[in-house]
């Protein structure tokens, strides 16, 4: 399973380093660039759900292969692109791969972990993800640096190929089982979860959040490259900074919220810090009055010559805001998929209170990019990035007014 997520994980972040190369080569505005994070999530929008519903009555052990084959056709196709539609094509079938990977890894570790224990088991599944990404920033940065789009793209193939090996040879049939096919995810199920007080408040709290996020996430590697001129490489290291913070914390983290509780507060408290991240994003336009331009020697390495890598003085605000996004998402992160799969297994649909979980930010992720696209190009960075952090406030404002509501459905009692 930490073979799936590592191959997940790690083709999402060099991908959204060539993104950004994508948007210099074919000189795209702040919309074009925004339909790059819309077209990856309108797919997994539509197909999240019924999706669920397969992962929980079917073997999630062919859902897992079938999705790694789909991502290694997908870097096919992305070495292959010539125009922007072309990107948007294979961010579209991207979608689909990594919402298979991403759904039925989760529901599967959600399902084998102890009941007290899914805070650190699904917080250190989300860790191996993260030092990947990590990986994926540093690795992928710098083959897209020294060399071109088929070496990266065929670098991702081979690991996510060995990540099936290990899938096919050692993951057995039927990892966490099979629910009632007649049960499992249907609208009833689906109708009961959202009766629940928690996952009502959690379903809207990611609506605003997803908006928030994926605008950091989509405009962070693009803003640095056309705004900046960043080497891919220092691309690379800058997101690697963020995704360094949240793997070290993120397994701590979920096993301090199994101990402490409260999951709410630790949801509400890095969605805030997320938000303080995003509002720090634009300060690096004045970033040369703080902090002085760096210029790195390096030897020579696998064949490419020795040379000089320039770190911008923006590189640095950038970097630190996106650490802080990091430390963010590792307290929030383990809580709100523990909460999540608790209120799943009252129903026996884990896969279909995850599918809910997905669905909700889809719909932020959707909408988020391509509308901070616009009114960046309305008006000025600084106007996109506190649009984005004021909805990540204001739904953790009513996440809590939410939770704190009535419970408008018992849960069913053991044995039901």
């Amino acid at each position: 399973m930490s073979g799936t997520a590592f191959a997940r994980a790690q083709a999402y972040s060099t991908v959204a380093i060539a993104l950004a190369l994508y948007a210099d080569i074919f000189n795209t505005t702040s919309t074009v660039e925004g339909l790059f994070g819309t077209a990856f999530a309108v797919v997994q929008l539509l197909i999240v759900l019924p999706l669920g519903r397969w992962i929980d009555t079917g073997n999630a052990k062919r859902w897992l292969l079938g999705g790694l084959a789909l991502n290694v056709l997908v870097f096919v196709g992305y070495a292959m692109v010539s125009t922007v539609s072309h990107v948007i094509l294979m961010r579209v079938l991207q979608g689909v791969g990594a919402s298979v990977l991403w759904l039925t890894g989760s529901t599967v570790i959600g399902e084998i972990a102890g009941g007290d224990e899914q805070g650190l088991w699904l917080g250190t599944y989300n860790q191996v993800g993260a030092f990947s990404s990590l990986f994926g920033d540093l690795v992928g940065g710098a083959l897209l640096a020294l060399y071109d789009f088929y070496v990266a793209y065929a670098a991702l193939a081979a690991v996510t190929l060995g990540a099936g090996v290990l899938v096919l040879v050692v993951l057995r049939d039927d990892p966490g089982g099979q629910a009632d096919s007649e049960e499992a995810t249907g609208l009833e199920t689906l109708s009961s979860l959202l009766s629940l007080s928690t996952v009502r408040a959690l379903v809207v709290f990611r609506l605003g959040l997803s908006f928030g996020k994926m605008a950091v996430i989509t405009f962070l590697p693009i803003y640095a490259r056309t705004v900046f001129g960043m080497n891919p490489f220092v691309v690379g290291g800058l997101l690697a900074g963020g995704k360094l913070t949240k793997a070290l914390t993120q397994g701590y983290v979920g096993e301090l919220t199994d101990r402490v509780g409260g999951k709410h507060r630790f949801i509400a408290g890095g969605a805030l810090l997320y938000a303080l991240g995003a509002l720090c994003i634009p300060l690096a336009e004045g970033a040369a009055a703080v902090f002085p331009e760096v210029t790195l020697r390096l030897p020579a390495v696998a064949g490419a010559p020795a040379g000089s890598l320039l770190l911008p003085p923006a590189f640095f605000v950038l970097g630190g805001a996106y650490m802080l996004c990091g430390i963010a998402d590792s307290i929030r992160l383990p809580a709100s998929m523990a909460l999540f799969v608790e209120e799943g297994e009252q129903f026996d649909a884990v896969a279909g209170s995850m599918s809910l979980r997905s669905v909700a930010w889809k719909v932020g992720q959707v909408v988020g990019p391509v509308t901070v696209g616009i009114i960046w190009d309305a008006t000025s960075v600084t106007v996109a990035f506190t649009i984005a952090a004021g909805f990540i406030a204001v739904a953790t404002g009513v996440f809590l007014l939410l939770y704190a509501g009535p419970t408008a459905a018992p849960r069913p009692a053991p044995g039901d």
